[in-house]
Parts: C-alpha cells; structure tokens; sequence
C-alpha cells in the first residue's frame, strides 16, 4: 500500500468580528467551539482530495448570544492512495489524511486571529482515530434501526 502526499493547500478561509471593536472593551475569556468536519472527493483512480473543515466560535462570556469571532478554514490536500482496500481506503481518508491536515488547520486559526488582534488559541490535537469510531458506530446502529 502507498500514501503520499501530492499537495497541501488552503482552499477557503473566512474570518468575522461581528461585535468589534466593542469587544475589545471587556476582558477576554471567551466560551470557544469548535466544529471539525471532513470530505473525501476521488479526482482519479488512486488520487483523493480530502478538506478538514474547522470553524472556531468564540463567545464573550457575559454575553453568549454574541460571537467575538468566527474563523472557518478549509484545509485541503491531494493524497495518493494505492494498494488499499476499500476499509482501509475509508480509514486513510478519515484518520491519517485529516491528522496531516491539522497542523495547518491550527497554524491559520491562529494567524487569522492574530490579525484580527486575536490571542492565539492554541488548538488541542485531534483524536481522529477515536472520531472515526464513533462514526462507524452512529452509522452502523442507523443501518441496524433501518433494517428493523
């Protein structure tokens, strides 16, 4: 089996600070979210395009129906993938391809913020394996209820 990596790229990258500059007035300790999602698309045979969506969400904490800030990036990469079969082809696209991914993923939350005058967030590693699993589980009990 072979995986290598073609290319890395940013595809799509919003930032917005609906409430500034008033929220610059109060301290900063927001409520943070984050959304994390991943799309597998083949272009050929054996290459795939995977993008790992993140979209940050922070909060102020005296007023949570406000966002501070929202940051959305889509992190993408071209991946071929040869030799695999159809498992292990579902599990290289979920898991090893989105954990290259997120090192870049964190690198542009963190620089988008900081120009927005943003402290940085520091986003904690994510455990895709773990993601993964609890997927298969959520789609293997929805085929079992739609068999009964």
């Amino acid at each position: 089996m072979r995986v290598q990596v073609e290319r890395v790229y940013l595809k799509d990258l919003s930032f917005e600070s609906p409430n500034a500059p008033q929220v610059f007035a109060s301290e900063w300790k927001p409520h943070v979210h984050l959304d994390i999602n991943t799309t597998a698309n083949r272009i050929s045979p054996t290459r795939f395009e995977v993008v790992l969506t993140a979209t940050l969400t922070a909060r102020p904490e005296e007023d949570q129906d406000s966002a501070a800030l929202i940051i959305e990036v889509q992190q993408a990469g071209v991946f071929l993938i040869e030799g695999a079969d159809d498992p292990a082809l579902e599990r290289i696209l979920a898991v090893a391809c989105p954990d290259i991914l997120f090192p870049y993923v964190r690198e542009a939350v963190d620089n988008v913020a900081a120009k927005g005058t943003f402290p940085p967030f520091m986003l904690a590693p994510v455990d895709f394996p773990s993601l993964y699993e609890q997927a298969v589980r959520n789609r293997d009990a929805e085929r079992g209820e739609s068999l009964n």
